[in-house]
């Protein structure tokens, strides 16, 4: 356990739990094995994207992306103009393959900006703690 295995291990989680929606503490695992941080850290925080912050992570990188794009983020495209238009006959199936599809790429643009800042923030700001922690520690002791 040392402050830059941490820091990245944090990193790599956070990174990894963003980015992809399946397969995150496999993938998240071999990634901390691989640049040698630690493999709990980058497990555990994985768990950042759960069934209660999925909706509102997943909004959020959409709202992200539309922006960048130049998008309308005003209304989702699955209840614009074309949601009007849906085929009475279509399949459950199809109907949501189409509307991912209509969110793909701002989402996945979006996942992408938010898995990075997040990755790069995370590991600056467990260094900073890890460092002000033993700073503390140190004055403490002095005294």
């Amino acid at each position: 356990m040392s402050r830059r295995g941490l820091a990245l291990g944090m990193a790599l989680g956070f990174f990894f739990g963003l980015l992809i929606p399946l397969a995150q503490i496999p993938l998240s695992a071999a990634a901390a094995v691989a640049l040698r941080a630690n493999v709990p850290a980058a497990v555990a925080s994985t768990l950042v994207t759960n069934p209660l912050t999925f909706g509102p992570i997943y909004y959020a990188a959409w709202r992200v992306g539309s922006a960048i794009l130049g998008e309308p983020i005003d209304v989702p495209p699955a209840q614009g103009a074309e949601a009007q238009h849906e085929p009475a006959d279509e399949s459950w199936f199809r109907m949501v393959t189409r509307r991912v599809l209509g969110v793909g790429k701002p989402l996945l643009l979006g996942l992408a900006i938010m898995a990075i800042a997040v990755g790069i923030t995370t590991y600056f700001l467990v260094s900073a703690a890890w460092k002000v922690s033993v700073l503390w520690k140190r004055h403490r002791r002095r005294r």
